[in-house]
């Protein structure tokens, strides 16, 4: 699937404000929302959406690892889900647990580094992988 344009990838606030007319274009949409703005805003539309960037504006700002997760977990979202601003290599991998599955500025190459630098998980994500407790439960111990 080709990438979004830029322009199709718009504030929460136009989004809201222009709803109707901006469906009605039929085309692929995406919403950039800040660390404070809630995935929940977006409503059952949020299904309609082809792309939601979110934005970090310092590296240590956490809170959209939690609207990540609560989008492909609680809300079902199955579109790109993607990471831009401030957030480090070091968080890549964490990152993509919770559901980003694209990111600004980072290549290909460097993602797969990052993921490849955590083998095993003490926290269940949403990337469903089996946990430490999970895996020494399943060997019996």
């Amino acid at each position: 699937m080709p990438p979004i344009p830029d322009d199709a990838i718009i504030p929460l606030e136009r989004f809201k404000a222009e709803r109707e007319a901006l469906f009605a274009r039929n085309e692929a949409l995406g919403v950039r929302l800040t660390s404070a703005q809630s995935p929940e805003e977006l409503g059952e539309d949020v299904h309609r959406l082809s792309v939601i960037v979110y934005e970090f504006p310092v590296f240590r700002d956490g809170r959209p690892y939690s609207w990540a997760r609560m989008l492909r977990t609680r809300m079902g979202y199955k579109g790109e889900l993607r990471a831009s601003g401030h957030f480090l290599f070091d968080q890549l991998a964490f990152l993509t647990r919770v559901g980003f599955d694209a990111f600004d500025g980072v290549t290909d190459e460097t993602l797969a580094r990052a993921r490849a630098e955590i083998t095993d998980v003490y926290q269940p994500g949403a990337d469903r992988r089996r946990t430490i407790p999970q895996l020494r439960q399943d060997r019996g111990g």
